[in-house]
């Protein structure tokens, strides 16, 4: 039998909010603590068999209880869930991610109510995605139903699912990164300014967003008095039900966005392009990375070359189309190695929540074995005027290997980019570019794709 003491300091930043247990780290793994509290809850979730239902159906992480005991007078049980490879946050998700995570959060709630149980709360951060499908990650999140009772985590769903779903589908598909703001969701009466006078003749967004912001602008600072405090079952039932209809019915199609349709406006040839998936593929295979972060991966054409070998692959992109297009056909192709997530590389994503710590920066998910960063230096040195140095340092500190790409000026995704503004950029040399970055890696490899100037390389970081 272990024992731990003072597994408080080892305790996750982001897990404090919840009387019911806390998430901590001991010997680099996952433990989660259930208190006291929580114990007839627990015994329910488990014995009624709702674990089991969930766990099977790939919609709850499983988990098995240790024989740890700690000193804290609290605990109750230490558990040890199954880890999470990549944690990724709700500003991060496309469309159809959070619809996705949207749609298991209510099947959930559904097979809760069978087994006599509810959500107590419906945060989008309690999901992730688990070889390629959203999961709930937080077992504590259930709560014994009481018959009569309404369903307590109804807002959280509309301030973190819904909102976002319908703004990003009826006003503008970049809305989701208010969720990078407003923590706890977005609130309800902005969703409803935000959105278009349209959504109004729309039942459920009528009634979960508009009509819902309204009651809360009347009864906001008001004592209830018995308002709204009995739901019976059946209705419970037909509320989720008719948010599970309003969901699946709001529709977003990926077009007219910047970069949404890249390969078919590239100037590779076939031959071209052949070569360098090809070359990408004899470097990863060089390396043998087990983790890979495509930085600028547009629709994953490159990731899916790592996630096809059994590599586990993130695909960043800016562009909400190219990973909208990414997800679906992960989808599509049943990939459970790959994860497209939105990231803008020149305001990556930060520590925010309580002390800027509840959820983490990019660079603190990492670092991963290798990154793939091709056909992206030009955008980050000419369109965002950051300089190879920095460049250099950013790319040292989240990977050990490096696969990139530089394209020369002479090329015509450059000339683009130049098109709008003066050619300032007298540093931007490929000879520059290689001195900058020897200084921090030995680069291993250069091949010249076929049929352009532009180089691809592989470099191993200095001291790696």
């Amino acid at each position: 039998m272990m024992s731990l003491k003072n597994i408080d300091v080892c305790r996750i930043t982001g897990s404090f909010r919840d009387p019911s247990g806390f998430i901590f780290l001991h010997d680099g793994s996952i433990f989660r603590q259930i208190n006291k509290v929580y114990e007839s809850h627990y015994e329910q979730l488990m014995q009624s068999g709702l674990y089991k239902r969930l766990t099977n159906e790939g919609l709850l992480i499983s988990h098995r209880e240790t024989d740890i005991r700690t000193e804290n007078p609290d605990a109750y049980k230490i558990i040890r869930p199954e880890s999470v490879p990549f944690i990724s946050y709700p500003y991060e998700w496309c469309f159809s991610q959070i619809k996705s995570a949207a749609k298991a959060t209510l099947r959930i709630q559904q097979l809760a109510l069978q087994y006599s149980m509810t959500l107590k709360d419906a945060s989008a951060y309690n999901i992730q995605f688990l070889k390629g499908k959203p999961i709930l990650i937080d077992t504590l999140s259930f709560e014994r139903y009481q018959e009569g009772s309404p369903w307590v985590a109804y807002r959280q769903f509309c301030q973190h699912f819904l909102a976002p779903i319908a703004l990003m589908s009826m006003t503008d598909e970049r809305l989701n990164q208010l969720a990078r703001i407003y923590i706890d969701g977005i609130p309800l009466d902005m969703t409803s300014g935000l959105l278009t006078w349209r959504s109004w003749f729309r039942f459920g967004i009528l009634s979960h967003i508009h009509l819902h912001a309204k009651s809360q602008g009347y009864f906001g600072d008001k004592q209830l008095k018995g308002y709204g405090n009995r739901v019976s079952k059946r209705a419970l039932e037909g509320i989720i039900d008719n948010l599970e209809t309003t969901i699946s019915h709001i529709k977003w199609r990926p077009e007219g966005t910047e970069w949404g349709d890249y390969y078919e406006d590239t100037n590779y040839s076939n031959d071209g392009l052949q070569h360098k998936r090809e070359a990408v593929s004899d470097f990863l295979d060089e390396v043998s990375p087990e983790t890979v972060w495509d930085l600028g991966a547009n629709e994953g054409v490159f990731s899916r070359l790592a996630s096809e070998k059994g590599i586990r692959t993130v695909a960043f992109d800016i562009d909400p189309a190219a990973v909208e297009k990414n997800y679906l056909r992960c989808l599509k192709d049943g990939d459970k190695n790959l994860l497209p997530l939105l990231m803008d590389l020149t305001n990556p994503s930060s520590g925010i929540g309580w002390a800027n710590d509840e959820r983490l920066t990019l660079k603190q998910r990492g670092p991963a074995h290798t990154v793939i960063a091709l056909a992206l230096i030009h955008h980050l040195v000419i369109s965002n005027n950051v300089p190879f140095c920095k460049l250099a340092a950013f790319f040292s500190g989240i990977c050990s290997c490096l696969i990139i790409e530089f394209v020369p000026k002479t090329d015509s995704q450059v000339n683009r980019l130049l098109r709008t503004r003066k050619d300032i950029f007298t540093d931007y040399t490929q000879e520059r570019f290689e001195d900058e970055f020897n200084l921090l890696f030995a680069i291993r490899r250069a091949i010249k794709i076929k049929g352009s100037q532009r180089i691809l390389y592989l470099m191993v970081r200095k001291g790696a």
